[in-house]
């Protein structure tokens, strides 16, 4: 553990928490403990006692900052112990106790409701469910999601021989992993989850208040109820960035196989966008790595792993889509034409954006076929 000298005598500095500036506290605090920030990087100040909570501001290693009271939260594990205990701060944030030196005892806070007890027990017999598993994967990385889903935010990846924490575990998207094909995901000591299928460890235990079973997946959508739903987010596009709304649905009936597609069904990527050196941009929530056959101009095909865009909607993937098209220089040809969808998706073809003679053909026939031009409102 790093040592420091540090000194707590002496008036408190200010200290900044966002954009603003915290005095220190007068009479009204005068019980507040004076303490130090001990962490490799920065620590969030949030507005809660938890790591979900919103995130108000920061603060710095060896930054004095000054607790009026505490309260029981979200246990964490840091650099100067494993804690449930969240400092609250002169600022009205709250830090986590598990980062934080103090120079006196922190008094609880006064609460309507009672607070959470640490569980006692005798010396030399801890109570934990803990479980330290190990990550195996032969597809990549591993995301560690936000929550029990494919669809859930992407808060770090992790790679093969990586040992993780488990709490307990909560059921979830339905995964084929390296280890084995589940809908168990497992609830880490940091609050984020990771799916079974990809971690070796002893058994968990059900985290309280789980469901007993997964959500049932959502049934495969007949082409009309596809189509209403690509519409919103179509049109979207268009008006955001050019691109013909019947261009887009059309394209997405094509590449995704009206949405049944692996990718589209697990993380709404309707157009196969990957992401560029672990960057998914602003509308994608994460990335997935997915074993793909890809093949040379010669004929030469092999097994391959890319990574993929994943999203929290479709029309967060229809937007992307326009986006995609409308920063890429080689399309630029392609908006002289954004109120004419034929001549749009013709220079997109042309400029190689699919390397089928046939493209062009396919998406022009879809749109006429679906009537998807009546969707081309201008607005």
């Amino acid at each position: 553990m790093r040592q420091y000298a540090r000194r707590f005598a002496g008036p408190l500095l200010v200290f900044a928490v966002g954009a603003g500036l915290v005095a220190a506290p007068g009479a009204a605090n005068a019980a507040a403990v004076s303490a130090t920030i001990d962490v490799r990087t920065t620590l969030k100040v949030r507005s809660g006692p938890s790591l979900a909570d919103k995130v108000l501001g920061s603060l710095r290693d060896n930054q004095r900052v000054s607790a009026v009271c505490a309260v029981t939260g979200q246990s964490v594990r840091g650099s100067v112990r494993t804690t449930t205990q969240w400092d609250k701060l002169s600022s009205g944030g709250y830090v986590t106790h598990a980062y934080v030196r103090s120079s006196g005892t922190i008094k609880r806070c006064a609460t309507s409701s009672p607070q959470a007890e640490a569980v006692k027990v005798k010396p030399g017999k801890a109570v934990t469910t803990n479980r330290v598993g190990t990550v195996r994967s032969s597809d990549g990385k591993v995301n560690i999601r936000s929550g029990p889903s494919t669809t859930a935010a992407v808060r770090r990846v992790v790679g093969s021989g990586t040992k993780v924490t488990g709490v307990c575990y909560v059921p979830g998207s339905t995964v084929s992993g390296t280890v084995r094909t589940t809908s168990q995901w497992n609830k880490l000591s940091d609050g984020n989850y990771i799916s079974h299928a990809y971690v070796v460890t002893t058994a968990l235990k059900a985290c309280p208040g789980a469901p007993a079973t997964a959500p049932k997946p959502v049934v495969s959508q007949t082409p009309e109820q596809f189509i209403k739903a690509a519409v919103p987010g179509a049109q979207l596009g268009w008006r955001e960035y050019g691109v013909p709304a019947s261009v887009t649905i059309a394209q997405a009936i094509l590449e995704s196989g009206w949405g049944r597609s692996g990718l589209a069904s697990v993380d709404r990527n309707y157009f196969g966008i990957k992401c560029q050196n672990g960057r998914y941009g602003t509308l994608a929530n994460g990335c997935h790595d997915y074993r793909t056959q890809e093949c040379t101009k010669a004929g030469s095909c092999f097994t391959t792993t890319a990574t993929f865009r994943t999203y929290a909607s479709m029309a967060h993937s229809f937007r992307d889509h326009g986006n995609f098209l409308k920063v890429n220089p080689r399309y630029a040809p392609a908006f002289n034409y954004t109120k004419n969808a034929n001549a749009f998706i013709w220079n997109v073809w042309k400029a190689g954006y699919a390397t089928d003679p046939n493209y062009y053909t396919k998406v022009t026939t879809l749109m006429a076929q679906q009537k998807l031009y009546q969707y081309d409102t201008w607005k």
